[in-house]
């Protein structure tokens, strides 16, 4: 009985991981057979996603990473512009594959698979220029008003220590900063990379990086559903390779001016958790 048992055991086990691997392989074997990789990303955020002003063609770092990648494994790709709140949930509805450059979380990693890191980078603040928003450190922005999409991990940091949330839906840089210029929000927590680069685009606008904020050491990658494994692969192929031959590097340093944010940081910063 003990030997009958054991073997029924077995036999369903195997059949069990059959089911899965099946699983696992026909949701590859869909994208190959479209022949198309449907990727979220926002569209307004230079320079990681926007559009060139003069031929509107949709660029940046993490679309022109995805279109490698897609390339690399054989694949046309489909942008889908959406807000970033909107990018986990499309993914779990199946309306996109990947979504482009998501931070990566532990409790993140526990409903979603990433990729290998895409971008290594660190938080900083915007204020304005004149008077700092009245910050001095981090966490004096309880009860200043945070603008950003409520989902970052970004935003996370401004609710745990008492900010007000002004939400947008997929905004633009632009729209984001000159209402910390203008007075109608006061701070704008986010990527230190991505925020020098909007800066520079609007030199004539009253803000600045807050010359003494620092904070939470970061990662960035592509995301997909938990159990698309075989996607998972196929995608960390193609990144390895573009890491190893030098087109990620590459390709950082043209969307941020020379700055190569695939390189993993040797920084001592301050952790703030999120909500």
């Amino acid at each position: 009985m003990a030997i009958l048992i054991t073997s029924i055991a077995l036999f369903t086990a195997a059949c069990s991981n059959s089911s899965t691997d099946k699983s696992e392989a026909t949701a590859w074997n869909k994208v190959k057979e479209k022949g198309e990789i449907v990727v979220a990303t926002a569209g307004t955020l230079y320079p990681s996603s926007y559009h060139e002003s003069k031929t509107d063609k949709l660029t940046g770092y993490e679309v022109e990473v995805a279109r490698e990648v897609a390339k690399r494994m054989g694949l046309k790709v489909k942008f889908k512009e959406i807000a970033f709140d909107a990018t986990l949930t499309s993914l779990n509805s199946g309306q996109v594959d990947i979504g482009a450059s998501v931070g990566v979380t532990d409790k993140r990693k526990e409903k979603f698979a990433f990729s290998v890191p895409i971008e290594y980078s660190f938080g900083s603040v915007i204020v304005r220029k004149n008077d700092l928003s009245g910050i001095k450190k981090l966490e004096d922005i309880k009860g200043k008003k945070a603008a950003g999409e409520s989902t970052t991990t970004y935003m996370g940091v401004a609710r745990k220590l008492g900010a007000k949330e002004v939400v947008y839906d997929n905004a633009t840089n632009e729209q984001y900063l000159r209402d910390v210029a203008t007075g109608r929000t006061d701070v704008i927590l986010n990527d230190y990379y991505i925020q020098k680069l909007a800066l520079a685009y609007f030199p004539q606008l009253n803000i600045t990086i807050h010359p003494n904020i620092r904070f939470n050491k970061s990662e960035a990658a592509l995301v997909m559903k938990k159990d698309n494994t075989e996607l998972v692969k196929h995608v960390n192929k193609a990144l390895n390779e573009m890491i190893k031959d030098g087109t990620m590097s590459k390709i950082s340093k043209q969307f941020f001016a020379g700055a190569d944010i695939t390189k993993k940081l040797d920084i001592n910063i301050p952790t703030y958790e999120t909500d």
